[in-house]
């Protein structure tokens, strides 16, 4: 399980433009680097990030070895309406992790 930290404001007044910040734990593993047998460790690396505003994309990201562990991604959307914000990260080895939060537009 992954944990994760996200930071939305409770509520917004409908037309603000509103910051949005979300954090995963994930140990980020390039696949470049020898462990210590020598060989390479397998890459496992969060490969795509999306957030949506009531089911519509507002914003998404293709990740690549480079990312850092515990990668943070930041970014601005206007406050539109009441709704729910859902994050999903997709990565290697068949991980997923979908999170959500609440938006009260006023």
């Amino acid at each position: 399980m992954s944990f994760t930290i996200i930071k939305v404001p409770a509520t917004a007044r409908r037309g603000e433009i509103i910051e949005v910040r979300a954090t995963i734990a994930h140990p980020m593993e390039t696949g470049f680097r020898p462990g210590d047998d020598g060989r390479v460790l397998p890459r496992d690396i969060i490969q795509h990030f999306s957030c949506h505003y009531n089911n519509e994309l507002i914003f998404s990201a293709e990740l690549f070895s480079a990312l850092a562990a515990n990668p943070l991604i930041a970014f601005h959307t206007i406050a539109t309406e009441t709704g729910t914000l859902r994050f999903q990260w997709v990565g290697d080895k068949g991980f997923r992790h979908s999170e959500s939060v609440a938006l009260q537009v006023t």
